[in-house]
């Protein structure tokens, strides 16, 4: 039973999910489409259209996840060519490395943009989608600085606070429709999120990951995994929530 719910638990349902070039969106992507999902794949590196090929039957988009016709035009997509909207993963992120002092007007709206206001545009259109369907599920990518911080992640910090706020809200007024909103405090995943800053990105996160309780930084997969859980029946009583999978480092940071 466990085995059979696990691999055809998203059979059929339509899936757009954010940020899928890479990381966590991109190894999310995989697994929904390896479990029978139909998935758009959005992303604004058009690298992404490689996916089409590597997974037959999956759609890819380009775009800015900020601009709300990007998020428009994906939900559009997911109707023309499905008929319905399922599942909504907001996992397109970026993260700067500065001291407030050293933090420009452009960083810091450039992280708030797609951080923050790509998933409440995304959301918004999505919800539009689903209440007429009485159901669906839209989990949002956060960190453990939706609740704790450190020096040189102003601008990040701020917009995964923001982040578990709307999805707090969006989980208030989702329900009544049945709709589940949730959001992943996650902690260091070895992907390429920080390599437009430093050249040993994964290599540092990897190591920065050994800080926490369980000595090590999660693979991207195993992000997924939760992602997957939370879109699924099995999380139908979960509602509002952040749920951390940060390794434990929530717990040692004061």
């Amino acid at each position: 039973m466990k085995n059979r719910i696990i691999t055809d638990e998203l059979e059929g349902k339509v899936a757009v999910i954010t940020g899928a070039a890479s990381g966590i969106g991109r190894a999310t992507a995989a697994m929904f489409h390896s479990r029978g999902a139909k998935v758009i794949a959005e992303d604004y590196n058009a690298a992404i259209k490689d996916m089409e090929i590597e997974f037959p039957g999956m759609i890819t988009f380009v775009g800015d996840v900020s601009q709300e016709e990007t998020a428009k035009a994906v939900v559009s997509l997911a109707i023309e060519h499905f008929g319905r909207l399922d599942i909504l993963v907001n996992n397109a992120g970026r993260i700067i490395n500065k001291l407030i002092v050293d933090t420009t007007l452009e960083d810091w709206n450039l992280i708030l943009a797609t951080n923050v206001t790509g998933a409440f545009l995304h959301s918004k259109e999505a919800l539009k989608a689903m209440i007429p369907n009485k159901s669906g599920a839209i989990i949002n990518i956060g960190s453990y600085a939706c609740y704790f911080s450190f020096p040189t992640i102003a601008a990040y910090s701020a917009s995964k606070g923001a982040l578990a706020q709307l999805t707090k809200t969006a989980a208030l007024e989702g329900i009544e429709h049945g709709i589940r909103v949730n959001a992943i405090g996650v902690g260091d995943v070895v992907t390429n999120i920080i390599n437009e800053h430093q050249a040993d990105g994964r290599d540092f996160l990897a190591e920065h990951g050994k800080i926490a309780p369980i000595k090590r930084a999660a693979e991207p997969e195993e992000i997924a995994e939760i992602i997957s859980f939370l879109a699924s029946e099995r999380a139908s009583f979960i509602v509002g929530s952040v749920v951390m999978a940060d390794g434990g480092i929530s717990t040692v940071i004061q």
